[in-house]
């Protein structure tokens, strides 16, 4: 008999235009490649699904979700959005296995039949977290979601989860940090980007880019802080590129000769500005980051030269392929050493080690299978 899952989303990974949305699509895509049937269960205010996951799961089922500003609500909150009887009654009508696509989705976990069955967490970067680390400026991102993980399943108890459920986490260190809460099954499970094979231009380009969806106020506060501290100091050609820019980031952008902004580009323009840039520069202006690096992976399988800051490249295992500075001194010097730099071959074999070893998609999707059947 065919392998069948469960997959619960607190909303629809199509189409993958997100960090998480990318991740949960890519994986359900894998799962499918291996013969395994989908079952997958998510929240949205309409009933109706994208007709395109037909194509990889085997049943599609909506939950109306009332409130359209769940993501700004406190985790425990959150989760109470995403329970519904039918959900319920369809998971315990059957053994299948059970992934949960984030924490915030769990919300169904002490309500379903864990008998004869096996569960996983996919542990996201928590949007909310995030939220928070900018509210208060005070603790880090691990520290609050670990503090967070505490309060919830430790403290508070409302959603205690079982010994026996897998923890699929997106860095080593989110696995290590569990493992030393007692957490025996938390496992690093890489980010599966859309990207399988790296496709680089040798040679040389004549600018610098930073890409992202420029309506999330961190990458915007990124793009400003290389245009007022770093692009101001070098007058080497600088493009910014994403989603919704703010007037305000657009005129910024246009103050220097040397630096503009190319709003919303479609998926094959971003790819073709990656493609030609001589530079790929992605700085974190966070002290502490967890999360799925997809920019990165973007710029690692597409783009040549990649310049970035130490939290972004931490635990991701592509340290060795990056040029890596702290400051925005640090920083400009980098770029003004590295701009007269061709790509070389020799650097291709570097990134496709890297990305091939720990990135391979039909590899990772084997550390889901191996647990839950």
């Amino acid at each position: 008999m065919q392998n069948q899952l469960h997959i619960i989303s607190q909303s629809t990974p199509y189409p993958g235009d997100c960090a998480v949305s990318i991740d949960i699509l890519n994986r359900i895509k894998a799962f499918h490649n291996k013969g395994i049937d989908i079952h997958l269960h998510y929240f949205d205010i309409n009933d109706e699904y994208p007709i395109e996951l037909s194509d990889y799961c085997k049943t599609v089922n909506v939950y109306k979700v009332a409130n359209k500003n769940i993501n700004k609500t406190k985790l425990n909150d959150q989760k109470k959005h995403f329970v519904h009887n039918d959900l319920v009654e369809n998971i315990n009508s059957n053994n299948f296995p059970v992934l949960f696509e984030g924490l915030s989705s769990t919300g169904v976990l002490e309500k379903i039949n864990f008998e004869n069955r096996k569960v996983c967490i996919r542990l996201h970067k928590d949007q909310n977290l995030g939220n928070e680390l900018t509210q208060n400026g005070q603790q880090g991102v691990f520290g609050t979601f670990i503090k967070r993980i505490k309060n919830t399943f430790k403290e508070r108890k409302e959603y205690p989860l079982p010994k026996n459920c897998m923890y699929a986490c997106i860095s080593e260190e989110d696995a290590r940090q569990l493992k030393l809460m007692g957490i025996s099954k938390a496992a690093f499970v890489p980010a599966f980007p859309t990207w399988q094979a790296v496709d680089i231009i040798t040679g040389t380009g004549n600018f610098c880019l930073f890409h992202g969806n420029l309506s999330e106020p961190e990458n915007e506060k990124a793009a400003f802080w290389l245009l007022n501290n770093v692009f101001n100091k070098i007058r080497i050609p600088f493009v910014i590129a994403g989603k919704n820019p703010t007037n305000r980031l657009i005129k910024a952008a246009h103050l220097y000769q040397h630096t503009c902004i190319v709003s919303n580009p479609c998926d094959s323009e971003l790819n073709d500005l990656i493609h030609k840039a001589h530079i790929n520069i992605l700085p974190c202006l966070r002290k502490n980051y967890t999360g799925i690096r997809f920019k990165l992976l973007h710029a690692m399988y597409r783009g040549r030269h990649c310049i970035t800051t130490p939290t972004i490249v931490r635990g991701s295992g592509l340290e060795k392929a990056c040029h890596i500075g702290s400051s925005a001194n640090n920083l400009a010097a980098i770029i003004s050493q590295v701009y007269p730099l061709p790509f070389m071959e020799e650097e291709i074999k570097v990134r496709k080690k890297l990305l091939y070893e720990t990135y391979n998609n039909e590899e990772n999707i084997n550390s889901f299978i191996d647990y839950l059947w």
